[in-house]
């Protein structure tokens, strides 16, 4: 059995290692920063909106997610619900006019330069507390996918974990390092693909398992409250926050911006708040299924290893290690989504502006991929910590660092045009604090997810000190009128 799973692994690196290959090559000769770090502004509708799909739902949408319904019960839903929200009005309200805004903005590329050049100035400080804290929280995001992969190879194949988590580091590398972002959104589309495929047919053959003669229902004992839908008002709160995180995310909203016209954003729209709802509402039944098809054979700690466990029972070997491939698939989607957008914000909004402003496109290109390393290393350090807390763990603590940090002063940014470059930066840095020390000192006394406090005081901050400083000056504003006209 865990020869064919392993070949059917090996199967799947070996499609992706190639798609990393071949945009290597195709774009050696005209691969500058733009073209690297963004695809030329040139994914079509389907490419771009799987790719945000896939590098937004990790292998917690697999593991993490599931694992906590069917370990605590119905009211970890609202974490889905708060998600498939969150991402419809991301797509709707975020997702148009950033691209337009940016394009508008001196063809930003990344989202610390948007909010640099938004506001027409020369000041850097913006630019580079945004770029900190990406690499900060993107060794905690991409550390969760490094997890994954080794529990995955743990289980399946017996592989010791900590070798395993280094080998999926490495593979990561190699494609982020060759492909950029061309390889990167190719690799999620088909991921996408992969992963939603696999959620989708874990639970329907499971049923049929359950129906059939010589199935024996399993011990199931839960707590009366188990699939009680609303635990708790905190429930219902932090897993509605959930969906603030989308609205400042970089490696997602920054597919947005690559999308190559106005007809294109309209199809990836569809396609990707149709695909997020799919993906989340196949976790919620995964995890209720395997409540059912397996019982209490997973005790606290193992609650992770669900969909494994059910994927290895109702399927063959081989058809098994594809889809278990899934697993791989989100963690990977998601760590090189990740990487790129890091070593993008480094090598742009860091290292060009503070040590090198005469650095050229291929010095940008090698500065961007040496981060990917350190952040890669550091990530694994973080994935082999045993007190990391897990998947699910780490996943919540960087999307909230994101969310805080960056969702309300976005959406300012975009829809409130009297919004200053001292309000941008109040917001970043109190909206990040405010998530810190909730998360460090406050989450265990008030069962409050700490997004929601950061996002709020973020929010507040943004707009008390925009409205104590000068107004943005008529240029400003006019570029704000500008950003709302449509750009082919």
């Amino acid at each position: 059995m865990k020869t064919a799973e392993l070949i059917a692994m090996l199967l799947y690196f070996a499609v992706v290692i190639a798609i990393g290959v071949y945009f290597f090559f195709r774009d050696r000769k005209h691969a500058g920063e733009k073209e690297y770090f963004l695809g030329g502004r040139q994914m079509n509708g389907w490419v771009a909106a799987l790719s945000a799909g896939a590098s937004d739902m990790s292998a917690w949408v697999l593991m993490g997610l599931p694992g906590s319904i069917y370990l605590l019960g119905v009211g970890q839903v609202w974490i889905g619900i708060g998600l498939a929200i969150g991402t419809v009005l991301s797509w709707i309200f975020v997702a148009p006019r950033l691209r337009r805004y940016s394009i508008r903005a001196n063809d930003s590329i990344t989202i610390p330069q948007f909010l640099t050049n938004r506001f027409l100035t020369s000041n850097k400080a913006l630019q580079i507390i945004s770029a900190i804290v990406f690499v900060i929280a993107y060794c905690v995001y991409s550390a969760s996918s490094i997890d994954a992969c080794g529990t995955l190879f743990n289980t399946v194949l017996g592989w010791d974990k900590q070798t395993a988590m280094m080998i999926a580091t490495a593979l990561i590398l190699v494609y982020v390092f060759l492909g950029g972002f061309n390889a990167v959104c190719w690799t999620d589309f088909f991921q996408g693909l992969l992963m939603l495929a696999a959620l989708m047919l874990a639970p329907i053959f499971a049923v049929f398992a359950m129906n059939a003669a010589d199935f024996v229902q399993p011990a199931v004992n839960v707590g009366e409250d188990y699939y009680k839908l609303v635990p708790s008002v905190a429930d219902v709160l932090s897993g509605l926050a959930w969906g603030l995180g989308y609205f400042g995310m970089p490696h997602i909203i920054v597919r947005y911006i690559s999308i190559r016209s106005e007809k294109e954003m309209k199809r990836s729209r569809v396609i990707g708040s149709t695909w997020t709802v799919l993906i989340l509402a196949a976790s919620v039944v995964v995890a209720l299924v395997g409540r059912k098809f397996i019982g209490d054979a997973l005790v606290d700690g193992e609650q992770n290893l669900l969909f494994i466990t059910i994927v290895r029972k109702v399927f063959p070997a081989f058809i098994g290690g594809i889809l278990l491939s899934a697993i791989l698939a989100a963690a990977m989607s998601t760590a090189d989504s990740q990487l790129l957008a890091s070593s993008s914000a480094f090598a742009s909004d860091i290292y060009k502006p503070v040590f090198r402003k005469g650095a050229s496109d291929k010095e940008m290109l090698w500065a961007g991929r040496a981060m990917v390393v350190v952040i890669s290393i550091v990530a694994y350090l973080i994935a082999v910590n045993p007190n990391s807390g897990g998947i699910m763990a780490l996943v919540s603590n960087a999307w909230g660092f994101f969310g805080a940090a960056f969702g309300p002063v976005i959406l300012l940014a975009l829809y409130w045009k009297r919004l200053t470059y001292s309000g941008a930066v109040a917001g970043v840095v109190v909206g990040f604090g405010v998530d810190f020390l909730w998360f460090k000192f406050l989450v265990g006394s008030t069962g409050i997810y700490e997004l929601l406090p950061g996002f709020l005081c973020g929010l507040i901050a943004a707009v008390v000190v925009s409205l104590i400083s000068k107004a943005p000056s008529k240029e400003v504003t006019d570029l704000f009128e500008l950003a709302k006209q449509p750009v082919d």
